[in-house]
This record gives C-alpha cells, sequence and structure tokens, in this order.
C-alpha cells in the first residue's frame, strides 16, 4: 500500500464534487455524517485505508463504516473506496501518482498482480445478469458504435474489428472533434453507442454521448466509476477496476470484459458469425494475407 500522509481542509477536492452533490441528496444519521466527513477531507486516505483506520478517524465501528456506503448507494465499503481510488488517481498529478505507487523491484510481478487483482475485483463487481443484458442489447442492435479515446481505446479496437469480424455492424470511433460529431449524429433508435471510458472522463466523448441518448440512441458504458455523467445515462453500466502501477491506468480487465461480451455476441447469432467468419478466412486466403 503507498505511504498515506496527512490531509488537511486543502487535500480534500480530489473528486469530491461527485460525492458532495450524492450527501446533498442523502440525510445520513450523525455516526455517519462523521464516517462521511472524513471520507470527504481525508481523499488519500479514503481511497487506500482499511475500513478499521476509516472507523477509528470518524469515531465509529466498523459496520457504520459499511452502512455508510450503502447509504451513498453502493454495495459495500470496497466497492464505495474503489470509486473513490479510481476519482482520486483521476483527478492528482501524473508525477503524483507516480509518487502514490512507488517503485517496484519486479515490475512484472507486480503489474500482473495488480490485474489479478483488478479481474477478480471485475468478477466481484459485475452480476451475470448485468452482463447478459448488456449482451442481449448489443446482439439486438441495429448498428453499434464503439467511443473510446487515447491508450484506452485498445479495448475498443478489439471490440470493433472482432464484432465486425462476426457479422455485426459494427463500427470504431477514436477520434475527437468532427469525426466524433459525424460519428455520433447517426445514431438513434434502434442504435446503441458503447462508451469505454478509462481514468479522466473526456469531455467530447461524455458530451457525444450525451447527444445520442438524447436521440433515442442507447448508451452502455463500461467504465471504472460507477457514477457521474456516463453512469446516468447508461443503460447498462459494467464497472472495471483499472489501477495500474505506473502513471497510467491498466485497460486488463476492460479487455476482458470485452472478450466476454464478444463470446455473448458471438453465441447470439451463431449461425450469422460462422458464416460471416468462413467468408472472411476466405478472404484472408484469397488476399494472401497469412504467410502460413
Amino acid at each position: 500500500m503507498p505511504h498515506l500522509t496527512p490531509a488537511t481542509q486543502s487535500d480534500a477536492t480530489p473528486g469530491a464534487d461527485w460525492l458532495d452533490d450524492i450527501l446533498t441528496k442523502t440525510s445520513l444519521p450523525k455516526a455517519q455524517n462523521r464516517v462521511a466527513d472524513v471520507i470527504v477531507r481525508n481523499p488519500q486516505l479514503a481511497s487506500y485505508a482499511e475500513i478499521a483506520e476509516i472507523a477509528l478517524h470518524a469515531d465509529v465501528n466498523n459496520s457504520t463504516v459499511v452502512r455508510t456506503a450503502q447509504s451513498l448507494g453502493f454495495q459495500g465499503w470496497p466497492d464505495l473506496q474503489r470509486e473513490l481510488r479510481s476519482r482520486y488517481l483521476a483527478k492528482i498529478s501524473t508525477e503524483d501518482t507516480l509518487v502514490q505507487h512507488g517503485e517496484h523491484r519486479n515490475p512484472l510481478q507486480a503489474a500482473l498482480t495488480r490485474d489479478i487483482e483488478n479481474l477478480r475485483l471485475t468478477l466481484e463487481t459485475n452480476t451475470s445478469q448485468d452482463v447478459e443484458a448488456t449482451i442481449a442489447t448489443l446482439a439486438a442492435a441495429r448498428s453499434i458504435l464503439v467511443v473510446a479515446h487515447g491508450s484506452y481505446a485498445a479495448p475498443a479496437v478489439v471490440m470493433s474489428h472482432l464484432g465486425a469480424t462476426m457479422g455485426y455492424p459494427i463500427s470504431l470511433e477514436s477520434r475527437p472533434g468532427v469525426h466524433l460529431a459525424t460519428s455520433t449524429n447517426t445514431l438513434g433508435p434502434g442504435d446503441v453507442m458503447v462508451v469505454i471510458n478509462i481514468w479522466r472522463s473526456i469531455g467530447q466523448q461524455i458530451v457525444a454521448a450525451e447527444a445520442a441518448h438524447r436521440a433515442g440512441a442507447t448508451i452502455i458504458g463500461i467504465s471504472d466509476m460507477r457514477r457521474g455523467r456516463l453512469a446516468d445515462i447508461a443503460e447498462h453500466l459494467l464497472v472495471v477496476p483499472s489501477e495500474g502501477i505506473g502513471y497510467f491506468q491498466s485497460v486488463t480487465a476492460t479487455t476482458s470484459v470485452v472478450y466476454g461480451l464478444l463470446a455473448g455476441m458471438q453465441a447470439a447469432h451463431p449461425e450469422r458469425s460462422l458464416a460471416t467468419l468462413r467468408r472472411s478466412q476466405q478472404l484472408w486466403k484469397d488476399l494472401d494475407i497469412h504467410l502460413d
């Protein structure tokens, strides 16, 4: 666990606005209010500390911390803490992120260990009903647009490429500005936009999703944050922990979720998928794509 430094009132700003909004709409008992105050005033502590340490700072027992998380709309303290940590890491500077994660004597082992934990949390966080409902929406879509930007577009590339290979009307938009506007402008009822939003929210991406939603398209969110503007408009939201070991987040869990969705999409239309795959393989051969 990273080194924790005492937080002051001025430290309480990273990512707290969303929580302030929840708190203004939620009436908490006095003990739970003390827990909420600790979380807001000490974002670094709340992002990494054990539940007993939060309870100690709030002068409550562990169960009160759990009940506070549930009162705020989360499954429990681990669920709330994942949200707090994702937002904390998204708000601090790149240099501070490196300091936060520290040095690693064996970076490969550290990266794999972190990703194993992210995968475990992804499996724990998303129910089979959530995933099945998401797959059903994708399988019934008139068209699918997958939107993501930067290095976090990698899972989107996988989804759009393999989805098209199995015959789905699916495309990728990883470019901002007029390209994103043009792709979004065609969406309406029956269409699906998949928004992969990891780490910091990109304004253009969220605004485009909101426009598509207003036009009648269905929004599927794949994100490391359970609350926010994307969650507000997403018919289906799959939560993927993304913490890495460097200044960048990990997309391993997100990519695994994409593979799971693709497998479900293939199973939803097996005959079409098989026929399209056969045609693709013949084209690969005709175009002499592969050396062997």
